[in-house]
């Protein structure tokens, strides 16, 4: 309390109603594959298709990583974390060592995945009499001029010749090669060495390298300190598959630790791939009798899509999990997150591999395999929404996203309480502030119930907090809620109907 001691009129700030619960994000994606460059072993945050290029590079053939990301940003996802794999740590610092080329003051050298025969030029800057510090920095390959900068040696100048080559060039790197103030280099022409390739895909590869390590944030276990993950996909699982660089043990072992990955976590779900070019009646064995899973962490998604490959230019075949990833944030944002992400439209594909009939989805759907399928004048849909839970409780996967969402929004939203004298006040806060979060969601049409009342309950008092319960410092606060489950089956009760109004004669 504080202390007065002269009068006076005092204006103190103090804690009133209840502090409000915020919803948390519902959509954050993780990707694990392989990628062109950038960092091994490290989850990376991208916002955007150009960040993921920036860092990552671009498409790699027979791979699938890029795909997935791209896929996923062009249905509406809007950020995801990165873990590039192949390399172990001691290989990572390997990749790319090019020599740089000395010219004045500055070390130039081509970029990874740059090729070969790049020249740099310097010019003289246009116009009449140029600044000292000024000149035009040519970039050719092939003998053709493919990128050109006028730039500065004066490092307070906007266009300083270091940074508006490491911000602009996708062929050259430029560092300084001495401290203190840099000269104009002299006209010339350089032959830039091609770096030396590293290997973007692996020789061998095991399962531990998708697992990996927590102690040292590898593979998935580097996922477990990001806390904002809400799905999880290893499109490159199948690439590696396919390659034979992993057996058919080997990737449900892998898919297993995905799973265990989003049940230990509790806030984040597997978006899983089937192998490739598998029939329905190939699916549905490969399901029962071989994956075998169950877990209501986990979405299953089955055909694989036909897309756009812009670095051969052709339409190539790829897992569609990535793309899946994308739906469930779009659908979160336009409806949120009870609603079940199907009867969705899947941007940027131009077909299946493989063509379900309603007859093949109906040996599918009931197994948990959510069937991806083209509808005339409708485009190509998902048109399930299940998880691989043989819980009908945990049957539908928006009823498991919505739990995640409610579980993480009240988790964080209560941290206050921690510390906080464990009484009746406390208590009653506590279910002010959740009663006031719930009856946002059911008013948003997450619950289901005609009122509030019917929807959902919480209860924090006497009862839910014994004496023994208060000595050993807890605080129970126990909530049910009613979610909304999706109309997976809809059905029309038609019969025929004839008058039978009876005729008055006169």
């Amino acid at each position: 309390m504080p202390s007065y001691l002269s009068p006076g009129v005092y204006v103190e700030e103090v804690q009133g109603g209840a502090r409000p619960i915020e919803g948390v994000g519902t959509a954050v994606a993780a990707f694990v594959g392989f990628a062109e460059r950038g960092p091994f072993h490290e989850p990376t945050l991208v916002t955007n298709w150009n960040a993921y290029t920036a860092t990552f590079g671009g498409y790699v053939a027979d791979t699938y990583l890029a795909q997935a990301v791209y896929g996923y940003f062009a249905n509406g996802g809007g950020a995801a974390y990165v873990v590039r794999i192949g390399s172990t740590p001691a290989e990572a610092g390997t990749e790319a060592a090019a020599v740089p080329a000395s010219l004045g003051g500055l070390q130039v050298a081509a970029l990874p995945g740059a090729g070969g025969d790049v020249t740099v030029e310097v010019a003289d800057a246009e116009g009449e009499n140029p600044p000292e510090d000024r000149f035009r920095l040519l970039v050719k390959q092939g003998g053709k001029v493919v990128e050109t900068f006028d730039v500065s040696t004066r490092k307070n100048a906007k266009n300083y010749v270091v940074t508006q080559v490491r911000e602009r060039s996708k062929l050259i790197t430029v560092t300084e090669a001495q401290s203190g103030a840099l000269a104009r280099p002299d006209n010339q022409a350089l032959a830039l060495p091609a770096p030396a390739p590293a290997p973007r895909v692996p020789a061998r590869l095991t399962a531990e390298e998708y697992v990996g390590d927590l102690d040292r944030r590898t593979g998935l276990g580097g996922l477990e300190a990001i806390d904002e993950v809400t799905m999880v996909a290893v499109p490159d699982l199948m690439s590696a598959h396919a390659k034979g660089l992993i057996d058919a043990e080997g990737v449900k072992a892998v898919q297993l630790a995905i799973i265990a990955h989003c049940e230990q976590m509790g806030d984040r779900v597997a978006v899983l791939d089937t192998p490739p070019a598998l029939t329905a009646q190939q699916v549905r064995k490969w399901r029962q009798e071989e994956a075998g899973y169950d877990s209501k962490f986990a979405a299953l998604y089955y055909p694989w899509i036909k897309v756009f490959d812009p670095a051969t230019g052709k339409n190539v075949v790829v897992p569609p999990s990535g793309h899946v990833a994308g739906v469930w944030a779009r659908s979160d944002a336009d409806r949120g997150v009870h609603k079940a992400p199907a009867n969705e439209v899947i941007r940027g594909v131009i077909d299946l591999q493989t063509g379900l009939t309603k007859g093949e989805q109906d040996l599918l759907n009931p197994i948990g395999v959510n069937c991806v399928r083209a509808f005339p004048g409708r485009g190509i849909r998902i048109w399930g929404a299940r998880t691989l839970s043989s819980d009908p409780a945990w049957r539908y996967l928006n009823v498991r996203r919505l739990f995640n969402y409610l579980e993480e929004s009240i988790l964080l939203g209560t941290q206050w309480v921690v510390f906080e004298p464990n009484d009746d006040r406390l208590w009653s806060s506590i279910r002010r502030n959740i009663t006031a979060f719930l009856t946002e969601e059911w008013r948003r049409g997450a619950l289901f119930g005609r009122t509030a009342e019917e929807s959902f309950y919480v209860k924090c008092d006497a009862e839910t907090n014994p004496a023994e319960s208060i000595d050993v410092g807890q605080v129970i606060c126990e909530i049910g809620v009613a979610p909304v489950k999706p109309a997976e089956f809809v059905i029309f009760r038609l019969s025929q109907f004839s008058d039978s109004t009876s005729l008055v004669s006169e």
